[in-house]
């Protein structure tokens, strides 16, 4: 049978700890504005000011407004004209730019004509996807101003256009200006909290052994489930401020909106630290070493929870057997939840798959946690 008033007892000895230990506190409480702040602010996902250089072999009016339709595009920036292709493989190689767009002689004379035109693309693919993205941006703009073009030579020779069969209307969901930083808060915010929570926690037993104090634990008639609850009751705590301070930073700084239930987001959030929280208990009870622990808290949260959980790479392009193992990568479900709840406004209906693979996950841990703690107190 539990006692809450030895738990107690165990949950106020490590609040004093933590008040006493004032730079584990700030760190505990300000490095997760520091990460949300500078990786929200520096780590962006838009793909814009493309350095470009021209080469304009025609100098005729249409060739000189499709240069001025490239300078007034946020997607590129014009960097350097060149007069030839040495200039521009000069320029290619030395990083000066990323594309060159080369204009052919008698590319008016064809537009004009209404006959078919070209327009020469060269692009540094050492950089492949930012590459793929400039020829996307490039194409769309070419084709438009090629489209046009086209439209105005047909009129001017009396002609009658045959209308597209077919007339696109984009329409982007949830995230209709394409911002990145929509995308990439709410999963900075999954990846913060996995490391944060891991580390804090990664250090506690492990603290107790280097200390000696785990002796006197040992002495005590506190319980295995006693003692882990009354270590992760602070850290938890600590948790939920970190959690809601993220979220301020993401709403106010940031302008994510917060389209869901707050509720459903704090709720999911709580399951997910107790989780992380028995991540690191678990490593600390399975180690006697702050530095083991410590090493051991940055491999099993900010590894996994970067590459594995979908929130840089896409997980549909990993090979299959990476696929699996990102199954069992908790940061991957709390990353698709957090994205629901503050982008789509989704619920518990529409996330519960995620919701309950957090508490599985965090169920799981946490008899992991007091069996490896009940394993060091027999």
């Amino acid at each position: 049978m539990i006692s809450w008033r030895r738990t107690k007892a165990i949950a106020h000895k490590e609040f004093l700890h933590v008040a006493r230990d004032v730079r584990s506190l700030l760190l505990a409480l300000v490095l997760p504005f520091f990460l949300l702040a500078l990786f929200g602010y520096a780590l962006t996902l838009d793909v814009d000011q493309i350095a470009t250089a021209l080469y304009d072999n025609d100098r005729t009016p249409q060739s000189r407004d499709l240069v001025e339709r490239l300078r007034g595009s946020r997607y590129f920036k014009i960097v350097a004209v060149a007069d030839d292709y040495r200039e521009i493989e000069r320029l290619l190689d030395d990083g000066t730019c990323l594309m060159a767009v080369v204009i052919p002689r008698s590319y008016g004379r064809w537009l004009l004509a209404g006959a078919d035109s070209e327009i020469q693309i060269l692009l540094d693919g050492s950089d492949s996807n930012t590459a793929g993205i400039a020829l996307g941006y490039a194409t769309a703009l070419l084709t438009a101003y090629d489209g046009e073009l086209r439209a105005a030579a047909v009129e001017r020779q009396g002609r009658t256009g045959t209308p597209a069969a077919i007339e696109g209307r984009l329409r982007v969901w949830y995230n209709p200006e394409l911002r990145a930083r929509n995308y990439i808060v709410p999963g900075l915010i999954a990846l913060i909290m996995m490391i944060i929570g891991a580390l804090i926690t990664s250090l506690t037993i492990a603290r107790e052994y280097e200390t000696g104090t785990m002796e006197q634990l040992l002495a005590t008639p506190v319980r295995p489930l006693e003692l882990v609850l009354g270590k992760i009751v602070p850290y938890f705590v600590i948790g939920l401020v970190d959690i809601t301070s993220s979220v301020l930073v993401g709403t106010l700084l940031f302008g994510v909106p917060l389209r869901g239930n707050p509720l459903v987001l704090f709720g999911s959030s709580a399951i997910f630290m107790i989780g992380v929280l028995s991540v690191g208990l678990f490593i600390s009870a399975a180690t006697r070493s702050q530095t083991i622990a410590f090493q051991l808290g940055i491999l099993t949260s900010f590894l996994p929870a970067f590459l594995l959980s979908g929130f840089i790479y896409s997980i549909e392009n990993m090979p299959v057997v990476i696929q699996a193992v990102t199954y069992i990568v908790p940061a991957r479900y709390f990353i698709a939840l957090l994205k629901g709840v503050f982008l789509k406004g989704s619920g518990v209906r529409l996330l519960w798959v995620e919701g309950l693979m957090l508490i599985l996950f965090s169920v799981i841990m946490f008899r992991a946690a007091v069996s490896k703690v009940k394993g060091k107190l027999a």
